[in-house]
């Protein structure tokens, strides 16, 4: 055949190729390097013009190039959830695509380009204009770099193998005149155009791979194997490579379910017959899986676990083994079901998936589990029984998850896109309450109004891409009833639903009440009547205002409760009831509870925790500490610690009275009132008495992930102080303090800054102090850290120290530092640390000043968590010239206001490293407390 017949043939088959395809098209040639982590592609893509629009630029997605520099979204993402394992890679771990080349199918290169803001993301300019329903061939040939897996669990791994996703070009949706172009950032949420996929694979001999494409081996050599892989309308697949398979294959009816979720203990009989039970319930509720391979893998489970089985060690699981691989296997079923086979824009309307998800698994919990706990076996411990957390049905749980978070004022609109929500609400709150409110909607339009709905969407949407309107229009259609007040309530707004009793009045045969609205917030909501535990009756009412009268037939209840299911997703159950029976219909038992449980709106709860507190001249302290702080945050708690000091033989304690306010709807954001007080001892023979009257006002932008946090905070210290004969002191008198502070810092991984302005009043003196601190973490992976202090008094009536700026160990007269030893000026107790005021490190003579001062504190790692630190400063007094002061040293960071230690080694007191007693001269931070050191932890979720 000569070249001019294989031109035309070659000709002819591009042309046949490009028509046969009703949607886009891509065909690949894969060859895998697992060596160097490297593919290598050669790719046609067929382009088919389905809009109404002449296109002159054809857009992919490049997600994998997500991975290519610390600049990119994604890379800024780890930096605000506090993930430090990206920024300090090294190189050939993470991931890029390189050397790209496009030509057309007249053999002409074509411009592409990415930018610095959407580096993912590559834009490819056509010659000529494309027309509606017209089509374009683009060959491309490039290299992909896979990263490591640790990042986002997807990528190669410590086990020789790949588990791949978005990882090669393909066209972005193009959708309302426009393509839609998200960055990669971790949500496993790219929207691309529904695609027919044709991939020829090489990989080296020893490795098998699992796919949800259909797949064929067509060649194999000594070292290499050839995989034929196709499948048709798929928004994605999964591709994963393994030297030995983990993969177990089910076969449900047409369905071959492939899957590794670990589990040894099952036997795979045990599994299939889970398997078989979730698939049949899935299809019977959503609809039938459209391809005849579906992947369910370990890496899908983590990356979405169901939260609260996967925290538990094995050991102490409340759960059985067969349970848990039935809900791990349901939850990750259901997503990769959703996700392969429902093409939504999977950033703005998440909800639409989440709440099908979740909703369906309540089904499935109700008819395979109606009996299950939330904390399973747990319930049936006698030291458990007395606690409303082992005592709640397993689905409530879900309820508990969304008010947390409105409890603290951060839930979210479930309309709001995946990449604006806050870490916690992403991955599980916004997740449950989108489910709950679809049940929500179900029980109150009843008729498998909901399920017939979700079975319509799934089956009228089989290979065509989902309007965020499609399910909000085929509710609407199923049903006589005007429910706009679910899709812009419930759905498009973060409103809180709080119902309440008012007046109730009772007879024999009826009842008459009113229930107000606390939140202006109208939307349905169920009434109940219980008698002996048992329910009577149950109506639904239609609030058309914010206080509406009712009168109903009693049906010899004796109490009647709103929302008694948990239907509604409420925002407070505690006002919820009230009794028939007696004159005092809402008088809540006392329940005293050990250490923490959840709100039970039936109980007055008193949570009793043993506490043991330490320092010097007190010694051991152990106490008491009644409080009414559940799991879920409260307008008003009550916190006291009476304890007793084993080292003084006297008692101790301290309590707090805090008002918590939220503001839902302005910048805002919370008013704490609270009054606090604390009696310890200062001294071995000494005690202090300090109540401490407060407001804190805090204000954060509309942006929940803008780490951003404002506040002002004003107070008034009162010090009570008993004299002390073994540590003498210049001022004996007992004091107040007025003090407003206002703060504005914003952390995140790679910068930190916060700013800090003070003004403190009393009858003996005033100051007016600021305070600046810098991080930043480079991409060399080094850090620097400044801070800057300024203080100075705007009058000063005393004649002594006590309330002068210190360089290296502050007074404390405000009692706000947890001191182990806060009197000591010698021996171990006297080298903690605690960065402020001056922040130096090494202690220098003269140390106070009573004019002004101002310093800078500065460090650079150098290794690791090994830092040089330097610190300089002028310190002003009465009657005498400023002075200029300096130290330096050593640092090991080994975390970051919780853990250090400093050496210094040269100061204003000279090489301190080859002078006598050098131990003495070391400082250390460090912190005890289990709440700041929590608050270490939930950063990232907040």
């Amino acid at each position: 055949m000569n070249l001019f017949s294989k031109i035309l043939l070659l000709l002819l088959f591009l042309f046949i190729s490009a028509k046969q395809y009703g949607q886009h098209h891509s065909q690949l040639f894969v060859e895998v390097n697992m060596e160097d982590k490297i593919l290598n592609i050669q790719q046609k893509i067929t382009y088919h013009n389905q809009s109404t629009d002449s296109i002159g630029t054809i857009v992919l997605n490049d997600w994998n190039n997500a991975f290519s520099n610390v600049n990119s979204p994604l890379a800024k993402r780890f930096s605000d959830e506090f993930y430090r394992g990206f920024h300090l890679a090294k190189e050939e771990e993470r991931g890029s695509t390189q050397n790209i080349t496009i030509i057309d199918q007249n053999k002409l290169f074509l411009i592409w380009q990415r930018t610095t803001d959407n580096p993912d993301v590559i834009s490819i300019k056509l010659r000529e204009k494309l027309a509606p329903n017209e089509k374009i061939a683009l060959q491309l040939t490039y290299i992909v770099k896979v990263p490591s897996d640790r990042f986002t669990r997807f990528g190669y791994n410590d086990l020789d193998g790949m588990n791949l996703r978005n990882w090669y070009l393909t066209p972005a949706r193009y959708q309302n005149h426009q393509f839609i172009i998200y960055n990669n950032n971790n949500l496993d949420d790219i929207v691309n155009a529904i695609c027919d996929y044709n991939i020829e694979l090489k990989i080296p001999k020893k490795y098998s791979i699992a796919t949800d494409l259909n797949s064929t081996i067509s060649t194999q050599t000594q070292t290499s194997s050839i995989y034929q892989l196709h499948g048709t309308k798929r928004t994605d697949f999964s591709l994963i490579l393994e030297p030995i398979s983990t993969f177990e294959n089910f076969q449900i009816e047409d369905l071959n379910v492939v899957t590794n979720l670990k589990d040894t203990k099952l036997s795979s009989v045990q599994k299939a017959i889970i398997v078989d039970c979730v698939v049949k319930y899935t299809t019977n509720i959503i609809g039938k899986y459209p391809f005849d391979k579906i992947i369910v893998s370990q890496t899908d489970y983590e990356k979405n676990p169901f939260y609260g089985l996967n925290q538990l060690p094995s050991f102490i699981s409340p759960f059985s083994d067969t349970f848990v691989y039935e809900i791990t296997f349901l939850k990750t079923f259901l997503n990769v079901f959703l996700k392969n086979s429902l093409a939504l824009d999977q950033r703005k309307d998440a909800w639409i998936h989440d709440a099908i998800q979740v909703y369906t698994m309540m089904k499935y919990i109700e008819v395979n589990h109606p009996n299950s706990k939330m904390m399973g076996s747990a319930s049936s411990f006698k030291l458990l029984k007395s606690f409303n957390l082992t005592n709640l049905n397993f689905n409530e749980q879900y309820s508990y998850f969304y008010m947390l978070m409105a409890r603290k004022n951060l839930d979210q609109p479930l309309s709001l896109p995946k990449n604006e929500l806050i870490k916690f609400n992403e991955q599980i709150a916004s997740k449950y309450r989108a489910g709950l409110s679809l049940r929500y909607l179900d029980n109150y339009l009843e008729n498998n109004v909901v399920v017939n709905s979700i079975h319509e969407l799934y089956t009228t949407k089989q290979g065509l891409e989902v309007k965020n309107n499609d399910f909000e229009t085929i509710v609407k259609k199923n049903t006589n009833q005007n429910i706009d007040w679910f899709f812009n309530t419930i759905i498009n707004s973060r409103k809180a639903i709080d119902y309440k009793f008012s007046d109730v009045l009772k007879t024999k045969d009826s009842i008459t009440f009113n229930i107000k609205n606390k939140t202006g917030v109208i939307v349905p909501i169920p009434i109940y009547g219980i008698k002996n535990g048992a329910i009577v009756f149950k109506k639904w009412l239609n609030p058309k205002n914010n206080d509406s009268l009712y009168t109903i037939e009693r049906n010899n209840a004796d109490k009647i409760v709103l929302n008694y299911k948990n239907e509604v997703p409420e925002y407070n159950l505690r006002n919820n009831w009230k009794s028939l029976r007696g004159f005092f219909p809402n008088n809540r038992p006392v329940k005293f509870v050990f250490m923490k449980d959840l709100e039970d709106p039936y109980y007055n709860q008193v949570l009793y925790v043993p506490t043991l507190e330490y320092n010097l001249y007190d010694g051991f302290i152990p106490g008491i500490r009644l409080h009414n702080k559940t799991i879920l945050d409260k307008p008003f708690t009550f916190d006291v610690t009476p304890a007793y000091s084993i080292g003084a033989k006297t008692f101790s304690g301290s309590g707090s009275l805090v008002v918590n306010q939220n503001y839902r709807e302005s910048a805002l954001f919370n008013v704490r009132y609270a009054l606090s007080g604390s009696y310890f001892h200062y001294a071995p023979d000494a005690t202090y008495l300090k109540f401490n009257p407060n407001v804190q006002i805090k204000f954060r932008d509309n942006d929940f992930r803008d780490n951003r946090k404002e506040l002002i905070y004003i107070r008034q210290v009162i010090v009570n102080r008993e004299i002390s004969k073994i540590i003498p002191t210049d001022f004996s008198e007992n004091y107040s303090v007025f003090n407003a502070k206002y703060y504005n810092t914003k952390t995140e991984v790679t910068n930190h800054f916060s700013f800090m302005s003070e003004i403190q009043i009393s009858n003996k003196f005033s100051k007016a102090i600021t305070e600046l601190s810098y991080r930043k973490l480079f991409e060399n992976n080094h850090q620097v850290n400044l801070r800057f202090y300024a203080g100075a008094f705007l009058h000063n009536k005393t004649n002594t120290d006590f309330f002068s700026f210190s360089l290296d160990k502050p007074t404390d007269y405000l009692f706000d530092y947890n001191y182990y030893g806060r009197s000591e000026n010698s021996g171990f107790f006297s080298q903690q640390l605690i960065i402020a005021e001056g922040g130096f490190k090494s202690k220098l003579n003269m140390p106070f000043a009573n004019q002004w001062i101002t310093t800078l504190n500065g460090g650079y790692n150098i290794w690791n968590w090994v830092e040089v630190y330097g610190d300089i400063g002028f310190l002003k007094n009465k009657y005498h010239n400023e002075r200029f002061l300096f130290d330096s040293g050593i640092r090991l960071n080994l975390v970051t206001d919780y853990f250090e230690v400093y050496f210094p080694v040269y100061s204003s007191n000279g090489w301190e490293i080859s002078q006598n007693n050098y131990n003495e001269k070391i400082r250390f931070v460090i912190t005890l407390s289990p709440k700041i050191i929590t608050n270490l932890f939930n950063r990232k979720w907040f």
